[in-house]
């Protein structure tokens, strides 16, 4: 898959999910870098190759092989064994003397009884996989708000390099009117050495913000699991489309609360876990009870005192038990083990209810802040340049000082800034409350 911009048809998430965890996960191709890159594309990307995601994967097939292993008992186990003897004439017995003997066995067996140990040890491993498969969702859910918060940053930083880019052209603007009055004998060297200082000071936090820049670009890299670093890519940067935007959204805090209990993936796959902890109660308690199993075969043998050529075959069949009258009370410790698991997966569950609980009340008092910054701070941008623009015409009047105008200029960067840094905020509380909620990313779900 290159990663370019392509269209998505969304889906319900647990479908989406069941069909991502049907895929192997195979190593990640060198993959070039785009031209552009947009937001939906670099959550397709991560869908496929974000590492987590992939190794969550991988524990739904290593879960599918446990239920494979375990529901073996349930189904007749074939075997067939083969020995072959050959020893001195002098101490084979019987005539006429024979120094080999062979023997093949081929046998059925099917478990009959087991207590119950056998079809609650499969429905354990059965619920387990769906824990897996629930484990998988959630690990997505966080992911992808990695990848979200991670391309937020890059887009957050980007404005930040305009913002400076700004302010520096306009210091720098300034400074030449200063140098050209100073020139002209109408100010003095302190008003072009103030400009010269402070063009000289609005270079530092444009280095830093294009450093700022890079090093989002590689925490979004790491996000989405683009492996390339070849010669030929290795500086190459694609254009990040999209801006960062406030766009006015409501959420209801006892809302939020039903969702994600209804909704939260982590909650389901614990209760799994709890549904198999039960079944493995069961399993343990299997222990105490006879096991009864069937089985059936065919033997073919020769043995030293048949004739040459001869052999003896024939069939049987029967039926087997065993039951442990007294283990040493070693079936009681793992009902106890096992009665403990449950008890401590039912304590688990109560305290991810608790945690969600918070993690919800929490994005929810992130976004009432972020969403009054936001709003706060696009009017407080409109007074800023006002106030410059204010400013610059009472400089050039000659009715202010140069360091009026560069406190309004300071002003209109810092105000500038606080906005991006809002619109961010606000982004990213939007999407950390959303999957609070246990919703998934709106370029996945349906």
């Amino acid at each position: 898959m290159h990663l370019t911009r392509n269209h998505f048809t969304p889906v319900r998430p647990l479908a989406a999910f069941v069909l991502a965890a049907s895929a192997v996960a195979q190593p990640a191709p060198q993959q070039p870098v785009p031209d552009v890159l947009d937001l939906p594309t670099a959550i397709g990307f991560a869908l496929e190759n974000n590492f987590a995601i992939r190794q969550a994967r991988e524990r739904i097939r290593q879960q599918d092989g446990v239920v494979v292993q375990v529901a073996a008992r349930s189904v007749p186990n074939v075997s067939a064994d083969a020995a072959y003897q050959r020893n001195d004439r002098e101490i084979s017995n019987g005539f006429p003397a024979s120094d080999r003997a062979w023997q093949v066995n081929l046998t059925a067996s099917q478990v009959l009884y087991a207590g119950g140990g056998v079809s609650a040890s499969v429905k354990s491993a059965r619920l387990a996989r769906d824990a897996a498969l629930l484990d998988l969702q959630a690990v997505i859910n966080e992911a992808l708000l990695q990848v979200r918060t991670g391309y937020y940053r890059v887009l957050l930083a980007r404005e930040q390099i305009k913002v400076q880019e700004s302010n520096l052209a306009l210091l720098q603007q300034q400074l030449k009117n200063a140098t050209d009055r100073f020139e002209a004998g109408t100010v003095s060297s302190f008003e072009k050495l103030r400009a010269e200082v402070a063009v000289a000071n609005a270079k530092v936090p444009l280095i830093t913000a294009r450093n700022d820049f890079r090093l989002a670009i590689e925490a979004l890299r790491q996000a989405l699991g683009f492996t390339t670093n070849t010669a030929d890519q290795a500086r190459k940067v694609p254009e990040f489309a999209g801006a960062l935007e406030f766009k006015p959204q409501v959420f209801d805090l006892q809302s939020a609360f039903d969702a994600a209990r209804a909704h939260r993936p982590e909650l389901e796959r614990i209760a799994k876990l709890t549904a198999a902890q039960a079944e493995g109660v069961t399993a343990a308690k299997a222990g105490y009870y006879p096991n009864v199993a069937a089985f059936g075969g065919w033997t073919l043998r020769k043995g030293p005192t048949d004739s040459f050529g001869d052999s003896n075959n024939g069939w049987l069949i029967g039926v087997q038990s065993q039951w442990a009258i007294f283990d040493g009370r070693a079936t009681a410790g793992k009902v106890a083990q096992a009665r403990s698991a449950l008890e401590q997966t039912r304590l688990t569950l109560a305290e991810v209810q608790l945690a969600i609980e918070i993690e919800v009340r929490r994005a929810h008092s992130q976004w009432q802040q972020a969403a009054e910054t936001a709003e706060v701070s696009a009017k407080v941008v409109e007074q800023a340049a006002e106030a410059v623009r204010l400013a610059t015409a009472r400089y050039e009047a000659g009715t202010s000082t140069q360091l009026d105008l560069l406190a309004a200029q300071t002003e209109l960067t810092t105000a500038r800034n606080n906005q991006i840094q809002a619109f961010f905020g606000h982004n990213v509380a939007v999407a950390a409350l959303r999957k609070a909620m246990g919703q998934a990313d709106e370029f996945v779900r349906k």
